[in-house]
């Protein structure tokens, strides 16, 4: 598996098209769950292999709605190797970190511009710690987490029939 992730991510790095900032990636109906539309996006691979492997999965297709801030391949091959292999090796760590990344309720882009009209917003995950939205100096959405990782987002509204992911461009709550 480990493998078959790394080798996920190596072909990400190659093919992979970010999205600018005001992008919206889904404009169709939704055809499956938020995990299932993330997963079948081509940026977003490595991230569909690490819920399953975390085996969150069942937790994620229930009927949310739930927010997941999805981070691209190019996230998942900033890690070390060895980082890497430590996560998907213990699935109740990596569960923990992905958890990190989802929020209960629906926030697609028109729903962040309306949290942050008082500039920041601050939502719980589904490990109950927040994560704070914010305008970064270079005017682009950025999440911070409880221990201070950052990651801005790079595409809007990938929709599934029971949430919204948004595509963020690093793994927060390493």
């Amino acid at each position: 598996m480990v493998l078959t992730l790394t080798a996920v991510v190596a072909v990400g790095i190659f093919s992979n098209n970010l999205y600018a900032q005001t992008t919206t990636a889904a404009t169709t109906a939704p055809s499956g769950d938020v995990v299932a539309t993330v997963s079948g996006n081509s940026d977003y691979v490595a991230f569909g292999i690490a819920i399953r492997a975390a085996n969150i999965e069942s937790t994620l297709d229930g009927a949310g709605p739930y927010t997941i801030f999805a981070p691209n391949d190019a996230a998942f091959s900033s890690l070390s190797s060895t980082k890497l292999d430590s996560l998907m090796k213990d699935p109740i760590k990596l569960a923990a970190v992905l958890k990190g990344h989802v929020v209960s309720g629906k926030y697609d882009k028109a729903a962040l511009i309306k949290a942050l009209a008082s500039g920041t917003a601050t939502l719980t995950t589904l490990d109950g710690k927040p994560l704070i939205l914010s305008v970064n100096e270079k005017k682009h959405l950025e999440l911070t987490d409880s221990q201070g990782n950052k990651a801005q987002v790079i595409a809007f509204d990938m929709l599934g029939s029971n949430g919204v992911a948004i595509g963020i461009d690093a793994i927060l709550t390493k």
